[in-house]
C-alpha cells in the first residue's frame, strides 16, 4: 500500500480552475519532488493534500483511507505535517518555546533533544526569539516543528526559497536524515538542482495537471523536458545547469495561469 495516492483531484480557489486531474503517488521512505514552472499548481496540491483547501473532485488516499474533504487538524493530527513556505515560527516565542508548543499539540511527540541532534545550530540558538533568527536558522526551526510531531509524511514547500548556498547544503543533509527517521517526504522546489539531487522520484505538473513522472535518473537525462518545463538548460561547455529564475507567481493561491 502507497503512503499516499492522489487520484485525479480537481480543485479550485472560488471558480478559478486550478488542478486539473491531477494524480500522484509516494511510497514509503520516498522523497519525490514535486516540480513545476511558478504558478503550475505545486502548492495548492499541498494544500488539497493537507486539507487547506477541498478538491472538488478525485480522492486523496493517506495509507488507503481517502482524506478529501477533512479538516486540517483531522489530516494533521493522522500523521501529515506540512512545512509552508512561509515558515511561520512563532516570532516572540524563543527556539525552544517553538519547539515546545509544537510538542505539546500532538500526541505522541518525538523528544525535542533529538530535534537538537539533527539540527544542532538550533541547539546554540535555545533562548534565541524567532524574530531573532536568521531566513536559514527559520527555516529549521520550522522543519524542526514538523518533525518533533512525528509526522509519517512529511510535506515540504520552497524549503531553500530565498536562503544562501551554505544553508542549502545544510538543508540537503538535513532532509537525507530525515528520511532515515522513517519519514516519507514530498518536496516543491524551484531550485532543481537540489530537488534533483534529493529526491528518487518527480512528478512535473504544468498548468495545474500532470505533464511528466518517473525516476530522477530518467529526468536528469531529458533536456528536452528540463528546458520545456522547468526552464533548465543544460551547457554543453562544462555540463552544469542552468536555471532561469525569476520571482515567485505562486504565492499563496497558486492562481490559476490565463
Amino acid at each position: 500500500m502507497s503512503v499516499l495516492d492522489v487520484e485525479g483531484i480537481d480543485t479550485y480557489y472560488g471558480n478559478s480552475h486550478v488542478l486539473h486531474d491531477l494524480s500522484l503517488s509516494l511510497e514509503e521512505n520516498e522523497i519525490v519532488a514535486l516540480l513545476g514552472r511558478n504558478g503550475a499548481g505545486k502548492t495548492t496540491t499541498l494544500r488539497s493534500i493537507t486539507g487547506t483547501v477541498s478538491p472538488r473532485s478525485g480522492a486523496i488516499r493517506y495509507r488507503g483511507e481517502d482524506v478529501a474533504g477533512r479538516s486540517v487538524d483531522a489530516i494533521s493530527n493522522s500523521g501529515i505535517k506540512l512545512v509552508p513556505e512561509e515558515r511561520r515560527v512563532f516570532p516572540t516565542l524563543t527556539v525552544e518555546e517553538n519547539l515546545l508548543v509544537a510538542a505539546e499539540s500532538c500526541a505522541n511527540p518525538r523528544e525535542i533533544g533529538e530535534m537538537y541532534e539533527v539540527f544542532p545550530v538550533l541547539d546554540d540558538l535555545r533562548e534565541n526569539r524567532g524574530r531573532n533568527l536568521s531566513g536559514g536558522e527559520q527555516q529549521m526551526l520550522s522543519v524542526a516543528r514538523a518533525l518533533v510531531q512525528n509526522p509519517d509524511l512529511l510535506l515540504l514547500d520552497e524549503p531553500t526559497e530565498g536562503l544562501a548556498p551554505v544553508i542549502v547544503e545544510d538543508l540537503r543533509k538535513v532532509f537525507r536524515e530525515v528520511v532515515e527517521r522513517d519519514v516519507t517526504v514530498l518536496i516543491t522546489e524551484q531550485n532543481v538542482e537540489f530537488a534533483l539531487d534529493l529526491s528518487e522520484r518527480g512528478y512535473i505538473i504544468e498548468k495545474g495537471t500532470n505533464a511528466w513522472e518517473g525516476s530522477i535518473d530518467d529526468l536528469q537525462q531529458r533536456e528536452d523536458l528540463l528546458e520545456q518545463y522547468l526552464s533548465v538548460s543544460i551547457d554543453e561547455g562544462d555540463g552544469e545547469r542552468e536555471t532561469e529564475t525569476g520571482s515567485d507567481a505562486e504565492g499563496s493561491t497558486d492562481s490559476a495561469p490565463s
